[in-house]
């Protein structure tokens, strides 16, 4: 294929061709090459969690103790993750989506496999930090990509179901960890956990090898041949597949090609273009970074500290836990395209909050036990995990297409520093007293954050299902959106001299 890549203008109504395609094969290849890596990001962060206790063990191989593993190596996570957004996601605006995705995915299987290989602190600290560096990269690249290649009454189900698979991975590695914790030595278990984790990385990679680059992204990048010849080779295959003639796509938009997207027009655009959905971006992924990333580090601590359940057996007790967060957006996903977003975030964040202030009472009253707070923490997730994920999904797709995976990556980076940093510190300050009210204290500061976020979309929220891209968010490149264009045939982009280079 060629990368030769000459800037004009182009009138095109690619857009308009994947939104009207019907759900296909080609498409459940995008959803499994793409979906799946949001297991990975699971398995780090419950694995971690559930092996904190192992690793803080005399034998494990690290001097180091289980708050710092809940506490620092968590913060360094997200604190990695949040750098690989921020740069990935510049590096995916400017160079695709395709090679950003390959790139995050081989850093993120060479970081897990090296944290495996720990023989001191500082390089388990060090890994972690680059494996949260590929994870945050991928979250660019990879929302990026989902939402620009499936069509648009299928988008909000489809990408809050993805990001709920988070949690498969989630149980999945809580159930991994409690054998490896208790059949093998205590200086191996957690390194073939890690291990594990890399291996089903490198399946994921052989899979993702067949995802195509985002028409969209080529046809503003200068590269409109390629992107209709991509769509023209889908259309034909949902066409032998269903045996049916596809509706022609009848709306246009003209673009100014470029080669890239400065930093300020970016700016511009988030903060100064739109100011109100800045604001919600903001909100949604500070409200669920708290309830999340402050408590579900350091799950595993709570039962131990309070519940005394033992280490190897925490496993248990997440598994539950994950699969309320899947269940989640697998059962209410079709609602943010039918009911609609704004009543559907607004609905999972506050209601989510209001459970998670119930579970804190409960918790100080003294009448909960690991079951129980198993249980109230399993309904609390299953609302908010629906929540979360479209909050990924908001930022992915009102802002314009040229800004689309620096604004996921800023919003992830800001939103997730907020409460993914500053949250995992105090919660592990605060569990590690071994006094409940500080532990209510962390309850209470991540439900109100949530709940925060919930009445901002209520006030703020933007009506974005079944709409297109670019229907919510006009390009930058744009000269005249919604241009008509002759029915018959391909439109021939035409050179304009001053854009030309």
């Amino acid at each position: 294929m060629s990368t030769d890549v000459r800037t004009g203008t182009v009138r095109t109504n690619v857009p308009g061709r994947l939104d009207r395609l019907p759900w296909s094969r080609w498409h459940w290849m995008i959803v499994i090459g793409l979906g799946t890596v949001w297991i990975l990001d699971g398995l780090e962060v419950t694995i971690v969690g559930n092996l904190s206790g192992k690793l803080a063990e005399q034998g494990s191989g690290l001097s180091i103790t289980q708050s710092q593993v809940t506490g620092l190596a968590a913060a360094l996570y997200v604190a990695g993750a949040c750098t690989g957004a921020l740069f990935f996601g510049w590096l995916t605006d400017r160079f695709g989506r395709k090679k950003l995705f390959l790139l995050t995915l081989g850093l993120y299987l060479i970081a897990t496999a090296l944290t495996a290989l720990s023989f001191d602190t500082w390089w388990f600290f060090l890994f972690r930090f680059l494996t949260g560096m590929g994870i945050g990269g991928e979250y660019a690249a990879i929302n990026s990509a989902i939402d620009e290649l499936i069509p648009a009454r299928h988008r909000g189900r489809i990408d809050i179901i993805i990001n709920g698979t988070f949690w498969l991975g989630a149980g999945l590695g809580a159930l991994l960890t409690v054998p490896l914790l208790n059949g093998l030595p205590t200086n191996l278990g957690w390194r073939v956990a890690f291990g594990l984790g890399a291996v089903l990385g490198v399946v994921i990679l052989l899979v993702r090898r067949h995802v195509p680059e985002s028409p969209r992204w080529w046809f503003i990048h200068g590269r409109a041949d390629e992107a209709n010849r991509l769509v023209d080779s889908v259309e034909a295959e949902v066409k032998r597949e269903t045996g049916k003639e596809l509706t022609e796509a009848d709306d246009y938009i003209e673009i100014k090609q470029r080669k890239s997207t400065n930093f300020l027009e970016i700016a511009r655009a988030l903060f100064a273009r739109y100011p109100k959905r800045a604001t919600l971006g903001f909100s949604l992924f500070i409200g669920q970074a708290f309830l999340y990333n402050a408590i579900t580090f350091g799950f595993a601590q709570i039962l131990q500290t309070f519940f005394k359940v033992p280490p190897g057996s925490s496993g248990y007790y997440f598994a539950v836990i994950a699969l309320g967060n899947l269940l989640g957006p697998l059962l209410l996903g079709r609602l943010f395209d039918s009911v609609g977003r704004v009543p559907m975030i607004a609905g999972s964040y506050v209601g989510s909050g209001v459970l998670l202030l119930g579970t804190a009472w409960l918790f100080h009253a003294g009448v909960l036990n690991a079951v129980t707070m198993t249980a109230c923490w399993c309904v609390v997730l299953f609302f908010a995990s629906a929540g979360a994920s479209a909050a990924y999904l908001t930022v992915s797709e009102i802002f314009p297409m040229e800004t689309r995976a620096m604004a996921i990556a800023f919003f992830y980076a800001i939103g997730t520093a907020a409460g993914g940093i500053t949250g995992p510190l105090l919660f592990a300050k605060l569990v590690g007293t071994g006094k409940v009210g500080d532990t209510v204290v962390a309850f209470v500061v991540g439900a109100s954050v949530m709940i925060i976020g919930g009445l901002v979309e209520l006030a703020l929220g933007v009506r974005a299902e079944g709409r297109s891209l670019e229907d919510l968010a006009t390009p930058l490149s744009a000269e005249r959106p919604g241009t008509p264009a002759p029915r018959a045939g391909t439109p021939t982009p035409t050179t304009d001299p001053a854009t030309t280079g």
